[in-house]
């Protein structure tokens, strides 16, 4: 990923308890880090010689929606031409279960227009970002 040229963001429902929207936002950080590794930086040492893992070399600001628009905006992503667009999505279908097998058999037995999306996370090419999430304000 050209760091440059790319974009991520965070999109998560304003309406959630606090606790959510962190755990949301938790889940879809871990998770882009694995498909974007590259832009986690090195190591750091301060100054007292103690280590820092790396962190992520872009910002990646967190932005609010509804529920519904979220679900416009992942309803999008499937639509030519965001293809190449890295997603994670977080869910009520993911968050109501404990252990990954149940969520595995969860999501096969519920249609996709039925879950409710927590947040999205999105990372790719800045125009294709921008024109899915552009107009959304900072979850503050």
């Amino acid at each position: 990923m050209e760091l440059n040229s790319n974009k991520c963001v965070m999109v998560i429902d304003e309406a959630l308890p606090l606790g959510i929207i962190a755990n949301t936002a938790g889940i879809m950080g871990i998770t882009l880090g694995k498909y974007i590794p590259e832009t986690v930086g090195p190591q750091v040492m301060d100054k007292s010689g103690s280590s820092h893992l790396g962190i992520i070399q872009i910002p990646v600001p967190v932005l609010k929606a509804d529920r519904e628009k979220i679900k416009e905006i992942r309803e999008r992503l499937y639509q030519p031409g965001f293809e190449n667009l890295i997603v994670v999505d977080f869910s009520d279908v993911a968050q109501s279960c404990n252990v990954y097998d149940d969520y595995i058999q969860k999501a096969a037995s519920v249609e996709e227009n039925n879950f409710t999306y927590f947040g999205i996370g999105i990372c790719g090419e800045k125009k294709l970002v921008n024109k899915l999430t552009g107009s959304l304000p900072l979850l503050r």
